[in-house]
C-alpha cells in the first residue's frame, strides 16, 4: 500500500527498502513544483526502519526534466509562474528555490543509502534527481543531458555539486556548458553510473544491490558513509582521525558497551 500517492509521486515501503516512483509516464515524469513538494514529503515521511530508497520512473523515461509549462506566462495552475518570480523580491525568489531544493537535499541523508534507477532520458532537473541518490544503476538506453545553461538558466536543484564530484570539474563543465547527452556507457565510464544493465533487467538489479546494501549492520553502513561524504573536505590527517574515532565507536559498540 503507497504511503504517499500524489502530484506524481509515489511512496511505498517494503520493511527496510522504499521505493519513491514518479508517476507520469505520459509526460515522461516532467517536474514541477507540485512534484517537488511531493518528493520532499516523501523523504518526510520515511519511518525510521527504512534503510535503502530505490528511485525510479514509470514509463520509457526516468524524467525528462521540468515540465516546460513552467515557462509559460500562466504557470501551474495554483503556483506563481517563473517569470512572475523573476520579476518579484530577491527574497522571495531565493526562498522558492530553497523550497524546490528540498525535493533534492534528503536523499544523501546519513540515515539511508539512496539508489536511482535509471532508463531513458534524464535531462536538466531529471538528471539532477538521479545526481541526488547516493548510487545509481542505470539502463542502457540511458541518457543524461544538463539542458539549463542551453536554455539561459544553470543547474541550480542541487547537481553541481555532486556532478562535480563524480566526473571533476572540467567533465562537469564541459557537460553543462554543452548540454550535450551522456550515454549509458559512458555514464559508467566517467563515474556517473555504478552499473549498466540491460533495460529489461533494471528493476531486479536495483532490489539485487539494496539487498546486498541490506546485509551490512546498518550503523557500520552509516558511519562508514559519513566518513566518506566527508573525506573530500579533510586532510589526510583529519581523516585518520574520523577514522580512529568512527571505529573506536563500533569496538566499542560491538562489545556491547556503547552508548
Amino acid at each position: 500500500m503507497a504511503v504517499l500517492d500524489k502530484d506524481g509521486v509515489r511512496l511505498t515501503i517494503d520493511e527496510a527498502v522504499a521505493t519513491v516512483t514518479l508517476t507520469n509516464p505520459a509526460k515522461r515524469n516532467a517536474q514541477s513544483p507540485a512534484l517537488w513538494r511531493a518528493l520532499a514529503e516523501a523523504g518526510q515521511l520515511l519511518p525510521g526502519s527504512v534503510r535503502v530508497v530505490v528511485l525510479r520512473g514509470e514509463g520509457k523515461s526516468f524524467s525528462a526534466g521540468l515540465d516546460r509549462q513552467a515557462f509559460t506566462p500562466e504557470g501551474f495552475d495554483g503556483e506563481p509562474s517563473f517569470i512572475d518570480l523573476a520579476r518579484g523580491d530577491d527574497g522571495v525568489l531565493d526562498a522558492t528555490i530553497a523550497e524546490y531544493q528540498a525535493a533534492f537535499t534528503w536523499w544523501r541523508r546519513g540515515d539511508i543509502v539512496s539508489i536511482a534507477a535509471v532508463q531513458g532520458h534524464a535531462i536538466g532537473a531529471g538528471f539532477q534527481l538521479a545526481l541526488a541518490c547516493d548510487l545509481r544503476i542505470v539502463a542502457d538506453d540511458a541518457q543524461f543531458a544538463m539542458r539549463e545553461t542551453s536554455l539561459g538558466l544553470v543547474p541550480d536543484l542541487t547537481g553541481t555539486h555532486p556532478l562535480v564530484n563524480l566526473v571533476g570539474y572540467a567533465r562537469a563543465l564541459e557537460i553543462c556548458a554543452t548540454g550535450r547527452f551522456v550515454h549509458a556507457d559512458e555514464a559508467e565510464r566517467v563515474g556517473l553510473a555504478n552499473l549498466v544493465v540491460p533495460g529489461g533487467q533494471l528493476d531486479g538489479a536495483a532490489r539485487d544491490l539494496a539487498a546486498a546494501l541490506l546485509a551490512a549492520p546498518r550503523d557500520a553502513v552509516i558511519e562508514t558513509k559519513v566518513l566518506l561524504q566527508g573525506a573530500a573536505g579533510r586532510s589526510a590527517e583529519e581523516q585518520r582521525t574520523a577514522e580512529r574515532a568512527a571505529q573506536g565507536r563500533r569496538l566499542r559498540d560491538l562489545a556491547g558497551i556503547g552508548d
